[in-house]
């Protein structure tokens, strides 16, 4: 049970909650009802402070009227429009203000729903782009171990969460993984990059081996993955990933669902780590979490190899009902202009340092096994209790719920990477807040 339990007036069984233990969460309910700035207001009127940015997408806080705004503008002059075949003006100037902040080279948009929806799509671009190129035997995709890449079919089949992967066991076939890069033996509380692994990514040359590069259309990555609790990359592990793509001629898909529109300090983590991929996935913050919208980034060379056959053939038979969507534009055009006047994409790189030292000060405390930053990302893991996986980290989430502090779990680690308008007042109250609830749970 919480320490707040809700007034018995809401109907919970019609809904079934994604990503939830259904039947543990409505025994006792954690609910929203409003937000702004940093903080969101339970139902029974406690402020909560946003650890998490909502789901790694409310980068520039909650409730920016300049959005609201923008949103009601457009749904009362254009609510909806065709993009097969027709276009609105919005799209294109929301696909050029994209262009500008991308990394180099990746300035051709083709725009999604969600996170999931960049992911299918990246991985259909890339085989599409490599039988449009004279090599259809390229139709194998290499995920990651310990990866999350969205939930759709192609998503959950390169993703490499064991637990999102069990109960569905028609995937996509022609599906490999490399090894993941988390290494408590070596790397244990390394503050930004670890310093060990980059060999790790020599595992795709054993896959080329094995299946023979002639058979593999792309790779996909998080620079940082964010739903396995935030694992940096070691030093020189991205770079190294990238050299053997171009050496094989695969492809390389940076899912940055998570860590785009200024997590780490830069407006993407392409340009953090200074590797720029063939194909990008957005979503998220594309919009601070206001309206469904993602993106897919590619570059020129991807577009420009699609671009042929005559003029009237369509290149990619591919898309959405809600791709482009006006109000969607809107609200990512509205964000977009947030982003640049507030400097948000680059103000985490001025808080990463504090970030970093507050979150490794938690370091001693019960249980605490390993502790991980980059950027404004952290997590911390801590020890299972009594060999069950998870039930200490559920409770570190309903603890720090009680005492004003919303954080994401996995497993046995618990995972934070908040607005960007935070402030170091605001990142001190965090850590107080969970290293109380570290002590509380031991």
């Amino acid at each position: 049970m919480t320490l707040h339990q809700i007034p018995n007036t809401i109907k919970t069984d019609s809904y079934w909650m994604p990503f939830t233990a259904n039947r543990q969460f409505k025994k006792s309910p954690r609910l929203f009802s409003s937000a702004e700035g940093m903080y969101y207001t339970s139902v029974d009127g406690r402020q909560v402070i946003d650890g998490s940015a909502g789901l790694w997408c409310v980068n520039a806080g909650h409730g920016r009227k300049q959005i609201a705004a923008a949103v009601e503008r457009q749904l009362m002059t254009l609510d909806f429009a065709p993009s097969f075949q027709m276009g609105h003006p919005l799209a294109f100037d929301f696909a050029e203000r994209l262009a500008e902040i991308a990394p180099k080279g990746l300035d051709r948009v083709f725009f999604t729903n969600s996170g999931s929806e960049s992911v299918d799509t990246a991985l259909k671009i890339a085989l599409a782009y490599h039988r449009a190129n004279g090599q259809a035997s390229r139709t194998r995709l290499i995920g990651r171990e310990r990866g999350y890449h969205g939930v759709g079919f192609g998503g959950t089949s390169v993703g490499g969460m064991v637990a999102n992967r069990r109960a569905f066991t028609t995937l996509l076939p022609g599906v490999d993984h490399i090894r993941h890069t988390h290494d408590l033996t070596r790397n244990a509380f390394a503050k930004d990059l670890p310093e060990h692994g980059a060999e790790l990514a020599d595992d795709l040359e054993r896959l080329v081996a094995l299946h023979g590069a002639e058979t593999i259309a792309a790779v996909i990555v998080e620079p940082v993955p964010g739903s396995t609790a935030v694992l940096p990359p070691p030093k020189g592990y991205l770079q190294r990933l990238r050299e053997i793509c171009d050496k094989h001629g695969i492809l390389l898909i940076f899912d940055e669902v998570i860590t785009g529109f200024g997590r780490l300090g830069t407006p993407f983590a392409a340009n953090f780590f200074g590797v720029t991929p063939d194909l990008m996935t957005t979503a998220k913050g594309i919009t601070n979490g206001t309206v469904p919208c993602g993106a897919v980034f590619a570059s020129r060379k991807v577009h420009d190899g699609m671009m042929t056959g005559p003029e009237n053939q369509i290149e990619l038979f591919h898309g959405y009902t809600y791709s482009a969507h006006p109000v969607a534009c809107a609200a990512g055009i509205a964000t977009l202009d947030i982003y640049k006047d507030e400097g948000l994409l680059t103000r985490g790189s001025s808080l990463a340092e504090y970030w970093r030292d507050a979150l490794h000060s938690l370091k001693g405390l019960p249980n605490v096994v390993d502790i991980r930053n980059c950027g404004l990302m952290g997590a911390v893991e801590l020890a299972p209790r009594g060999g069950v996986v998870g039930a200490r980290g559920y409770d570190m989430l309903v603890e720090c719920f009680n005492n004003g502090l919303y954080l994401r779990t996995g497993g046995d680690s618990v995972a934070m990477s908040p607005p960007l308008i935070v402030e170091k007042s605001h990142i001190d109250q965090m850590i107080s807040i969970l290293g109380d609830a570290i002590k509380k749970v031991a």
